[in-house]
């Protein structure tokens, strides 16, 4: 099984911290972080990884434009995106192609985060 690799996009350096090491340690998978929409944006397209976990609400891009760009990308927008937010949002916006499959709520168990990644995206062992 070759190692997942997750590109979390989030400003709070504790949620970074903390998804970090239980997806690392729970699950064996490779992080990278982002603290912003622009550097996810960079990351998301140099590192190309298997999924994005991503915050919604965020100082200077937030999550939905920040998802936008993504899909506006030909080298991202294959990449799953998964949003991780405390708010629970209603995806009305039909102007959001949204092949997000869902949002994760914060705050979220992190022992159960890699499953609910695995589920999401149908990822088996």
């Amino acid at each position: 099984m070759t190692t997942k690799r997750i590109l979390v996009i989030d400003n709070e350096q504790y949620i970074q911290e903390v998804t970090q090491i239980c997806l690392e340690t729970v699950a064996g998978w490779q992080v990278i972080t982002a603290s912003s929409g622009l550097e996810g944006l960079s990351k998301a397209e140099s590192e190309q990884p298997d999924a994005i976990l991503l915050d919604l609400i965020m100082p200077e891009m937030d999550g939905l434009t920040t998802f936008k760009k993504l899909q506006e990308n030909p080298l991202t927008r294959q990449i799953p995106v998964i949003f991780l937010t405390a708010k629970v949002i209603a995806f009305g916006d039909s102007s959001v192609a949204l092949n997000t499959l869902t949002a994760i709520p914060k705050p979220f168990n992190p022992l159960e985060l890699a499953n609910q990644i695995s589920e999401i995206l149908g990822w088996t062992d």
